[in-house]
């Protein structure tokens, strides 16, 4: 039967997180996660998924997989410091340095395994971070395992962060400082003030760290954020996901060769967990390829994200300050949040609901995710839906 601790924990927590709006359900997808999905025997309009470039479906990378995994196999077998490397892992890591203009980088299993790695590979309990207070769980997380001291400054604010800077450089307890912050913050589509904190970590001589999972393929001509500051020769530690705008699975540290000569032998995913399969691998290069040959993924994802802002601002629900194609609708009060949620599904349109504590209470919202892949004709529609629902509800 097992423990009945653990069974009154469990039945009185769920029910309280379903009485506050705070229990999400999981909805199985019967086919592919492209610009329209399957969910329940019916077709939606997807407006939910990372898959920026609409990369995930391209039948470009499903070449690629099926061929590396014939030549490959369907594993790798091993962790990487065994006899789990590839010639496609090199390859891969080639060529997302190029991709970020850095000296080199190292492929991890996924983006979070990123950052509890590379965070906890370098700085310890001797060591300060400064993190924003809206950076992502796996920096959170990966902060923690370092046990180095966090001192959280306030979301985007360059003076807060100078001052905190300041502070924990003159009081001599650490014996080194890092400023850690997502290029892209992925519940309200604000991008990180990258030439203010680089020019503060080099008056400090911090260490600087840019999780750009969600700027990567997306700004600086797909290079992330880094780049579209041109700032690439300025920031310590390069972060990115495989698994949005490439469309595939997995994550990467890019930057000097020293730093990821390091993380080779001292971050615990690459050390002790089986290397991405080869069907990642090829393709990873694929989709890496088509980036760096075009812009017209990046361009036609821009354009479909500025139509749904313009379409439900016209409309009157609040977007934000959002200033890449991620375009929250905020609602605020969790359980209308989610109830709106269900009534868009019911319209026709796939649009998550994302409350606490993925974002504080009481700003519960819709994020919207549009990609390359999306129509004029599918937004439109799935504005319509925004608008009967909004009416309902009383939100517009």
């Amino acid at each position: 039967m097992g423990s009945k601790l653990l069974s009154v924990f469990l039945k009185e927590n769920i029910a309280e997180l379903k009485s506050k709006g705070l229990y999400n359900e999981i909805d199985p997808l019967e086919g592919p996660n492209g610009p329209r999905i399957s969910i329940r025997g019916a077709e939606r309009i997807n407006l939910s998924s990372n898959n920026y470039l609409g990369l995930a479906t391209d039948e470009r990378l499903i070449a690629a997989a099926v061929k590396a995994t014939e030549k490959y196999g369907a594993g790798a077998g091993a962790v990487r410091t065994i006899n789990g490397t590839f010639d496609l892992h090199v390859q891969l890591e080639e060529k997302l340095a190029e991709f970020k203009h850095t000296e080199a980088a190292i492929a991890y299993q996924s983006g979070f395994n990123c950052n509890m790695a590379a965070i906890s590979a370098v700085m310890d309990q001797n060591d300060a971070i400064l993190s924003d207070e809206l950076n992502h769980a796996s920096i959170i997380d990966g902060c923690r395992l370092s046990r180095a001291k966090i001192i959280r400054y306030r979301h985007s604010d360059m003076e807060d962060l100078r001052a905190k800077a300041e502070e924990a450089v003159r009081s001599g307890a650490y014996g080194k400082v890092m400023v850690i912050t997502d290029g892209v913050f992925s519940m309200d589509g604000d991008i990180a003030k990258l030439p203010e904190i680089a020019a503060i970590a080099e008056e400090f001589d911090l260490i600087t760290y840019v999780d750009d999972a969600h700027g990567s393929g997306v700004l600086g001509g797909g290079a992330g954020t880094v780049k579209h500051f041109g700032l690439s020769d300025r920031i310590d530690f390069q972060i990115g996901t495989l698994s949005k705008a490439i469309g595939v699975v997995g994550g990467y540290v890019a930057g000097r060769r020293e730093l990821i000569d390091w993380l080779k032998v001292r971050s615990r995913p690459f050390l002790f967990s089986t290397s991405l399969p080869p069907a990642v691998l090829g393709a990873c290069l694929e989709a890496i390829g088509i980036l760096e040959r075009s812009t017209e993924l990046q361009d036609r994802l821009w354009a479909n994200g500025n139509y749904l802002k313009q379409g439900l601002e016209k409309l009157g629900f609040n977007i934000g300050a959002s200033e890449t194609p991620i375009t929250p609708c905020i609602i605020g009060d969790e359980t209308l949040t989610q109830t709106f949620s269900k009534r868009l599904m019911e319209e026709g349109v796939y649009a998550k609901a994302i409350v606490f504590p993925t974002v504080p209470k009481g700003t519960g919202r819709i994020r919207n995710m549009p990609t390359a892949a999306h129509t004029t004709e599918m937004l439109d529609e799935a504005l319509a839906a925004y608008e009967r629902v909004g009416r309902e509800l009383g939100l517009i």
